[in-house]
C-alpha cells in the first residue's frame, strides 16, 4: 500500500526528515511487485522506505556519498533484508556501478534535512562551525581550504556561477583579501564578510540573508555538485529497463536546467532555445512524463517549508 504524505511525514516526524515530492514521486515510478529501484541519493531513506513498502517484494538499491547515510541505512537493512542495499558512492560515480538494470531510478539533489541541521557540517551560517560543507567530509578539501588556496576563475565560478551572486566581483575581492585572517575558517565570520560585501537589500525589498547565495556557490563548487549530475543522469538512463522511468528532483534552476536539458535530449526534443538541430539529428530514447515540472502541492507546502522550490521531471524509457 503507498504510503500518504502525512502517513510518511508522521512516520519520520521524530528524525526531522519529510521526504519531498513523496506522492508524486510515486506516482511516475509506479513502483510494482519484484521490481527493482536506484535510488541516487538516499539522504534520509524516506523515499526508498516509501519504494520498499508500495508494493511486495521491492528491491531498493540506494547510493549516498555521505558516511552518516550508511549508518541510517543500517536500519533499513536490518528491516528490509535482502530487499535493500546501500552502496557508499557519490552518484556522479554511477557508471562504476555493477547493479544490473532497474525498472525506475529517483534522484533528490541538494542537501538533505540531515546536512543541513547538523550544524557541524558547516553547511548552514545559522550556527557557528568550521567551514567545510562537503558531504563527504573524508574525500577533498574543506571548503575553507578551497577559500584560502583557489585561483580566482575557481571563485568566480563558484560565486557568480553556481551562487548567481549580483555582487560576485566585491565577494570574491572580500574572499581574497581576507586569505590568512581566519575569517574564512568559520561561519559566521564568513557570512559576515558576505553580507559586508554585498551590502544591505534595497528598503522594502524582502530577501534571503545575502551570504545565502554565496554558500550555495561554495557548496556547489567544493561537492562538484553540477558535474555530478551531468555524469550521474545518463548513467541512470543507461540502466532502465525498456519501460523504465528516471525521475529528478531539484530544487534550484542551475539543477532544475540540467535536469530538463537532459530530458528533452531523450525525447529527441529541442534542449533550449538555440538549439537548431532538425529532427532527423536527433534521437528519441524516452518519452517524457510531464513537459512540465510538478512542484509541491499546498498540503506539502504546509508540512515541510523546504520543499517549497522542489521540481520534479520525469521520462520513460523507450
Amino acid at each position: 500500500m503507498l504510503l500518504s504524505v502525512d502517513d510518511h511525514a508522521a512516520a519520520t516526524h521524530n528524525s526531522g526528515h519529510i521526504p519531498v515530492l513523496l506522492r508524486e514521486t510515486l506516482e511516475v515510478l509506479g513502483p510494482r511487485a519484484g521490481a527493482r529501484y536506484l535510488d541516487g541519493t538516499f539522504g534520509g531513506g524516506g523515499h526508498t522506505r516509501a519504494l520498499l513498502n508500495a508494493a511486495e517484494g521491492v528491491h531498493v538499491t540506494a547510493l549516498d556519498r555521505d558516511p552518516e547515510a550508511a549508518v541510517r541505512a543500517q536500519a533499513l537493512k536490518a528491516e528490509y533484508g535482502e530487499r535493500f542495499e546501500f552502496v557508499p558512492m557519490n552518484f556522479g560515480d554511477l557508471a562504476e556501478l555493477d547493479a544490473g538494470e532497474f525498472d525506475g531510478a529517483l534522484f533528490d539533489f541538494g542537501l538533505s534535512s540531515f546536512q543541513l541541521d547538523d550544524g557541524s557540517r558547516g553547511f548552514s551560517f545559522r550556527s557557528d562551525a568550521p567551514v567545510d560543507m562537503r558531504m563527504n567530509p573524508q574525500e577533498g578539501i574543506s571548503a575553507a581550504d578551497f577559500l584560502e588556496t583557489a585561483d580566482e576563475e575557481s571563485l568566480v565560478r563558484a560565486v557568480r556561477n553556481y551562487g548567481e551572486e549580483k555582487r560576485w566581483r566585491r565577494v570574491v575581492s572580500s574572499i581574497v583579501k581576507a586569505r590568512g585572517t581566519g575569517r574564512l575558517q568559520r561561519t559566521a565570520s564568513l557570512a559576515e564578510l558576505v553580507s559586508d560585501a554585498v551590502g544591505p537589500a534595497p528598503r522594502g525589498r524582502k530577501t534571503v540573508h545575502p551570504a545565502t547565495r554565496t554558500f550555495q556557490g561554495i557548496r556547489v563548487e567544493v561537492n562538484d555538485e553540477l558535474g555530478a549530475i551531468e555524469r550521474g543522469l545518463p548513467a541512470a538512463f543507461d540502466r532502465l529497463l525498456s519501460g523504465g522511468v528516471l525521475a529528478a528532483i531539484s530544487f534550484h534552476s542551475l539543477e532544475d536546467r540540467i535536469v530538463k536539458r537532459f530530458c528533452r535530449r531523450m525525447a529527441g526534443r529541442p534542449e533550449h532555445a538555440g538549439d537548431s538541430r532538425t529532427q532527423d539529428q536527433r534521437v528519441v530514447l524516452a518519452e517524457m512524463i510531464s513537459t512540465r515540472p510538478v512542484s509541491p502541492a499546498e498540503q506539502e507546502l504546509s508540512l515541510n517549508p523546504r520543499s517549497r522550490s522542489a521540481r520534479l521531471r520525469a521520462v520513460r524509457k523507450l
